[in-house]
């Protein structure tokens, strides 16, 4: 392991120890108030694609009414019907997102990487086997809670680049979005760095404070971003 992989190892434990220590509260009075206003469990355990491209599973405060995650509806879209009312403010506030740094701190997420984890029954199903390639490479570093390509495109692809015509949020990922995050996860490999990451840290911060309350004006990806299709 390199210098640089061990220090952002290192800054991984020591900023998810802090964040998991001061906002555990959070996530608990969060867990409680899914517990109470929807039937289920107060957690939720998504199955993503991660180091090497090896699955794990990814933890989140559940946002969504249980037995709605199906194959054919892995990609949430604005006004989704299958998220709870509680679920709606959890994703506003991104306290749903907490949990996440548990899997941090055991190693199998980073602060911030080249791209968030991938659902796996999109990876297992639907991915090229130059996708699956590109993926392997660009996860030689661990997934995200935060990527650039988030922050490029905040609060998400979808936002910027909604589906047209007839075609439905799942296909329009695979068709589009996906080519780009790709893209950028690539990028991120090549110019990666602690002083990056820092500047990735300080802009989530500043997405989370303004644009959650004023949206951004809406830049879809252009074809060059897609060059991964």
């Amino acid at each position: 392991m390199n210098n640089q992989k061990v220090i952002k190892r290192l800054f991984d434990i020591a900023f998810a120890s802090f964040v998991l220590f001061i906002t555990s509260p959070l996530i608990l009075l969060g867990a409680l108030t899914v517990k109470l206003t929807s039937p289920g469990q107060a957690f939720y355990k998504a199955k993503r694609a991660g180091l090497a491209g090896k699955p794990f599973y990814m933890f989140k405060l559940r946002t969504m009414f249980v037995n709605t995650d199906t194959p054919n509806q892995k990609i949430t879209e604005e006004g989704d019907s299958r998220i709870t009312p509680m679920g709606r403010i959890l994703r506003k506030l991104k306290i749903d997102e907490f949990p996440q740094f548990w899997n941090v701190l055991i190693g199998e997420m980073s602060i911030v990487g080249p791209i968030r984890p991938i659902e796996w029954d999109l990876v297992d199903k639907y991915f090229t086997p130059k996708q699956r390639l590109t993926l392997e490479n660009i996860f030689q570093i661990r997934p995200g809670i935060v990527c650039p390509a988030d922050l490029e495109w905040y609060p998400d692809l979808t936002y910027h680049d909604p589906p047209s015509g007839n075609v439905s949020i799942q296909e329009w990922y695979l068709q589009r979005h996906l080519p780009v995050q790709l893209t950028e996860g690539i990028r991120y490999l090549e110019l990666q760095s602690l002083l990056l990451d820092l500047k990735v840290i300080a802009k989530t911060i500043f997405c989370l404070l303004v644009y959650s309350w004023f949206p951004p004006k809406k830049q879809p990806p252009t074809f060059e971003q897609q060059e991964l299709a």
